[in-house]
């Protein structure tokens, strides 16, 4: 199963309205066929895994990051049918598919094709892979990780509003590869003024993976291929399903203060500014609100600088 959740990771961010899952075929002690959910949603991780199985699928067990689809489309045929005509003694999965049209019906027809079907194996791991996917079954928007870059003081910025560069380099590849893994980038109308960001991924071999751009404000019109929203609550109709907001401290405080923030990166960087751009209000009536709101889920040092992760507690 963590190969599974490994071949998941590729396809994140690129799998939307899907959620990328990780499939893995073995037999004997054996691997004999993987597959991730391809760009697009299609074809599922179990179809490319039982590509490249071939034959060797018979009576071998596999491991799915998610339960098998049971609805027909008209994209692919249902996964719960190809695991059990490609004749599979045993299905492992880690999380059962909260999609209405599977719920239960995917693990249900395995078992009446009388394969062992079981569900639960390292599921928080799946829930957090597949966050986008979960987040917009379940709240109707994208799943919203805030990226913070800041001085020790926490600053955002200089007084004047430049930001470039609070971290150092090695920071600043993780936050690519963090684009990379989104459908959406947000920033600011600030932002977009003061800096002209060009928010793509600048990664040897991700280039072709940035995001779509999205401008928030009510009264900047978004440059030509970009989206826009008025305010944070018009998330729900963007064509995506991982959203990563970038800039600047208006706009973090905003969607902290409505409560749509379901993950931050906080890169902190060695460094003092004094006179710097903080947040602003995020809706605070007193101290104790503020705690107990997020749960740290790593921590690593970025050359001289220092991410942590905190998800809602």
């Amino acid at each position: 199963m963590g190969a599974a959740l490994a071949l998941a990771a590729r396809g994140v961010g690129r799998t939307a309205p899907n959620p990328s899952v990780g499939c893995v075929i073995a037999k004997d002690g054996r691997v004999v066929g993987r597959g991730w959910t391809q760009p697009g949603g299609r074809p599922h991780a179990e179809a490319m895994a039982l590509a490249q199985a071939g034959d060797a699928a018979r009576s071998a067990t596999a491991y799915v990051t998610l339960e098998p689809c049971a609805h027909e489309s008209a994209r692919g045929p249902a996964c719960a049918d190809l695991l059990a005509a490609a004749g599979v003694a045993r299905v492992v999965a880690a999380l059962r598919d909260p999609d209405p049209r599977t719920d239960g019906a995917g693990l249900a027809r395995l078992a009446a094709a009388g394969i062992d079907s079981r569900c639960g194996l390292r599921e928080g791991e799946a829930r957090a892979s597949m966050a986008g996917f979960l987040t917009r079954r379940v709240l109707g928007r994208p799943h919203v990780t805030l990226k913070l870059a800041l001085s020790l003081d926490g600053g955002v910025a200089m007084g004047d509003g430049r930001s470039q560069w609070i971290t150092g380099a090695e920071a600043r590849a993780h936050a690519h590869l963090e684009r990379a893994r989104h459908d959406l980038i947000l920033v600011g109308a600030g932002t977009l003024a003061a800096d002209a960001p060009r928010l793509d991924v600048r990664l040897q071999g991700l280039e072709d993976r940035a995001p779509r751009r999205v401008l928030l404000s009510r009264t900047v019109r978004p440059p030509e291929g970009w989206l826009g929203v008025d305010r944070p609550g018009d998330i729900a109709d963007l064509p995506g399903d991982l959203l990563m907001i970038e800039g600047g401290a208006a706009t973090a405080a905003a969607f902290l203060a409505a409560g749509l923030v379901d993950r931050l990166l906080v890169y902190r960087a060695p460094i003092l500014i004094g006179a710097a751009r903080t947040l602003g209000d995020i809706g605070l009536r007193d101290l104790g609100q503020a705690h107990g709101r997020w749960r740290r889920t790593d921590r690593r040092t970025l050359g001289v600088d220092t991410l942590e992760v905190y998800g809602r507690a």
